[in-house]
């Protein structure tokens, strides 16, 4: 899909970064690895003998040569680190190279990247994905782009090569402002899952056959639909953890505060996120919500 072969490189390779730098060297691109666990990035090339793919010691050295540098890590100072940071991407980067961060970080950051990389004569587009690690693996992520027109043009063949869709909202920091709409809206409808599921269960109700009947209307969703059969079940073990949730939900409340909107049902959604990282649950799914409940 991403037409002609490509040079890049990918920083980062967790559970999104690991299966996204993966559909890029079966497409066919050659691709330079970073990570800071040198272990983790020497298992990644193992699996995926036979392709063009190599790791290097830094950022920096990962960038040099590429046309895109792509990154997930773990939060604003990650990013900036492997961006502005001692042995940095920005320092090793050729004249109009393209870093596209998938990281979910603020919306400030992201614009300060993008200015530092505008002075610089690079591209800096702030893309953060929804999907989860089953998007991540399947290339069927969705991805919120800022940045400007023509780098995110260049960028979107590459892209697409493990995502379904990569769409543009506007200028850099406007991808972030749409992830924390995503997680707003996320953490409401999984709340709203695990309270009627509770009641449900409490009622004495087959929840199996409710969910199936309610599935077919109004109060279908993404969620009820992937997560609702688990929550019946008391499964947990998968998907978007709560120490992550909690870490987006911080930066909505955050952005929420500089921006006026306010965000009632988040901030308290948030909290009870808080209570199941003190149950032990800071690597449970976001819809162990009903835990809290049980």
């Amino acid at each position: 899909m991403g037409g002609p072969r490509k040079k890049t490189a990918f920083l980062g390779l967790g559970v999104m970064g690991g299966p996204m730098a993966g559909h890029l060297a079966r497409a066919g691109h050659r691709v330079v690895v970073y990570n800071r666990t040198q272990t983790k990035a020497q298992a990644w090339l193992r699996d995926q003998q036979g392709l063009d793919v190599a790791a290097a010691n830094s950022p920096k050295e990962a960038a040099e040569g590429a046309d895109f540098i792509f990154s997930c890590v773990g939060n604003d100072d990650d990013l900036r680190l492997a961006t502005i940071g001692p042995n940095g991407a920005f320092q090793g980067m050729s004249d109009g190279a393209i870093f596209i961060d998938h990281t979910t970080t603020s919306a400030a950051v992201a614009r300060e990247l993008g200015a530092i990389a505008n002075k610089m004569g690079l591209h800096f587009l702030d893309a953060p994905v929804s999907g989860g690690e089953a998007g991540a693996v399947n290339g069927t992520l969705t991805i919120m782009v800022g940045g400007d027109v023509a780098a995110f043009d260049r960028a979107k063949p590459v892209a697409l090569e493990f995502s379904k869709a990569f769409t543009r909202v506007g200028d850099q920091g406007c991808g972030q402002l749409a992830k924390m709409v995503n997680q707003i809206c996320v953490a409401g409808v999984v709340q709203g899952l695990a309270e009627g599921i509770n009641f449900g269960l409490k009622a004495g109700i087959d929840m199996k056959v409710v969910l199936d009947i309610i599935g077919k209307g109004a109060a279908q969703s993404w969620q009820m639909e992937n997560r609702g059969l688990t929550m019946v079940e008391d499964k947990f073990n998968f998907g978007f953890a709560v120490d992550w949730m909690r870490k987006d939900l911080g930066l909505c409340i955050e952005e929420s505060r500089r921006n006026g909107a306010p965000l009632p049902i988040t901030a308290l959604i948030d909290q009870f996120y808080s209570d199941l990282q003190r149950m032990g649950g800071q690597r449970w799914d976001t819809s162990s919500l009903i835990k809290r409940l049980q």
